[in-house]
């Protein structure tokens, strides 16, 4: 298999009759979901989609969202997922940059479609039929499977929107060859078979989600989709659908383990959950395998960089005595997956015992979208991608993230940009400085925290302030605190010193991270 394409028809042939794909009452066999992936890509096309433009998504999880990646996959076009977390002013940048020549739109999203400034002529509503909009089982049901367009290893299947340092929206481009080797790096190192079920709960516009099923996928194995994560829905289609793998934040593991409704679930068939984002802390780890046995692997990686590193269940010594190399092993990044390369490197571009990340493989993104400034910012010349990430490897192979560089907070399995809320607070007219940092935060990993100066003469308070942001960025980087104080520390050259505002809030481990 060479594209993304090869194992959709792969799966048609071999696993033809065997279940593919179930959502809320809704089954397809891996050949009903290649046929209804082959009907969206011909009547796309019909209304003058051609290999190479974008169509946009805006849905919750749903299967008509894993059928428009599969119709990209075909070669029918580039699919870009978009996040209906984000606020109109967002949405609206990521779509501008796009440009998209069709947007398929869940029906409650509809109002969000009408906002945007520019959209696309070709809109289809998934769901109630919406004015304006061509009906998304109506446009499959005129529509015949043809021929499928060809495709190359090199061909973009998907752009995926992460934020800078700035939060300025930039799309990681995403190869067919570069996600089939992500697939097969995930599916090898993690044991998957063709009879595993994969829970899908986390958002389909995430990397993350879809990576975990195409990993299934690619050893024609199911998958089992919920619209969004809710405990007692969790543990229903574990016990219902005899799911045997599930991919979770930090937060929902600790979620599903404190809830009481786990106790009167069957959920023996899970032998397998991946969660990523973030380590799970510790003390969190032993608590979830005390709930679910060893069946924990930690998955590293990012929109750049699918595939990193994985910490499988038996390299995690829960017994080992704190201060070991295996006891600090359970907070590492685990050992990069074959066919990656890692490097620690300075500031000097220098190999060093702690540094910046570097990975190498061919499941590395293409590049920025329409932004070869930033690509090549995002690469050495020998090919590396920067990850932005701050860490070391031991002596056993093992890679441990102390801290980001690009000053990154990770709340929930989502990135925040501290400079981005730094912004939103700023436009406040009470506020004169602004300095925000990630902070411990026992159900979110981090929390957003913000540390602010205001002008002599301002009233505010902390939940103005919040309310303030949340107008203007999406709700979950609005900050959780808020600290008023007199002045910000700085270092010898004026710039902020985050670190200081950090050292408060987090152990003297040398991590920087949880």
């Amino acid at each position: 298999m060479r594209t993304l394409a090869d194992l959709l028809r792969r799966n048609a042939a071999l696993h033809a009759r065997r279940p593919a794909l179930m959502n809320e009452g809704r089954n397809w066999t891996h050949a009903e979901h290649l046929a209804r992936m082959r009907r969206l890509r011909a009547a796309l096309a019909a209304k003058g989609v051609r290999p190479g433009d974008r169509v946009g998504v805006l849905s919750q999880n749903r299967a008509e969202m894993l059928e428009a990646y599969g119709a990209a996959e075909l070669g029918g076009f580039i699919l870009v997922p978009l996040n209906w977390r984000l606020a109109a002013p967002e949405l609206a940048a990521i779509v501008a940059d796009a440009g998209p020549a069709a947007l398929l739109f869940e029906d409650g999203y509809a109002a969000a479609v009408a906002a945007l400034p520019a959209r696309p002529s070709l809109l289809v509503s998934i769901g109630a039929v919406q004015p304006g909009a061509v009906d998304y089982e109506a446009l499959l049901a005129g529509a015949e499977e043809g021929e499928d367009p060809a495709s190359a290893p090199e061909d973009p299947a998907f752009i995926i929107y992460t934020s800078g340092t700035t939060g300025t929206p930039k799309g990681a481009v995403l190869a067919q060859g570069a996600m089939l080797h992500s697939a097969r790096a995930i599916a090898c190192e993690a044991g998957l078979r063709p009879t595993d079920r994969v829970l899908v709960t986390m958002p389909l516009f995430h990397v993350g989600a879809k990576i975990e099923w195409l990993s299934v996928q690619y050893m024609g194995g199911s998958c089992v989709l919920l619209p969004r994560f809710d405990p007692e829905a969790v543990f229903r289609a574990i016990e219902e659908e005899r799911a045997t793998a599930a991919h979770l934040a930090p937060v929902m593991v600790k979620t599903l383990v404190e809830h009481p409704a786990r106790e009167h679930h069957d959920l023996s068939s899970l032998k397998r959950i991946h969660y990523g984002s973030a380590p799970v802390p510790v003390r969190e780890l032993r608590r979830a395998v005390a709930a679910f046995g060893p069946i924990f692997h930690q998955l590293y990686g990012m929109t750049e960089h699918v595939a990193s590193s994985i910490l499988l269940p038996f390299q995690q010594e829960l017994d080992a005595p704190e201060g070991s190399g295996e006891a600090a092993r359970l907070a590492s990044a685990g050992q990069p997956y074959h066919g990656t390369e890692l490097r620690i490197v300075d500031d000097a571009g220098d190999d060093a015992e702690e540094g910046e990340v570097l990975l190498r493989s061919p499941g590395a993104m293409s590049g920025y979208w329409r932004n070869p400034a930033q690509t090549e910012a995002a690469f050495t010349p020998g090919g590396w991608l920067r990850t932005g990430d701050i860490g070391r490897i031991d002596a056993d192979g093992y890679l441990h993230l102390l801290d980001r560089k690009k000053d990154v907070i990770v709340s929930g399995g989502e990135n925040v940009h501290s400079r981005e809320v730094e912004e939103a607070c700023l436009s406040h007219a009470g506020v004169a400085e602004c300095a925000v940092i990630g902070v411990p935060d026992e159900r979110w990993g981090e929390a957003v925290m913000a540390y602010v100066v205001l002008c002599p003469t301002a009233a505010l308070d902390a939940a103005g302030l919040i309310e303030h942001v949340r107008a203007r960025i999406a709700s979950y980087k609005k900050p959780r605190h808020v600290e008023f104080v007199p002045h910000l520390p700085r270092l010898p050259h004026g710039k902020v010193d985050k670190k200081a505002l950090r050292r408060a809030h987090w152990p003297e481990t040398g991590k920087r991270i949880i």
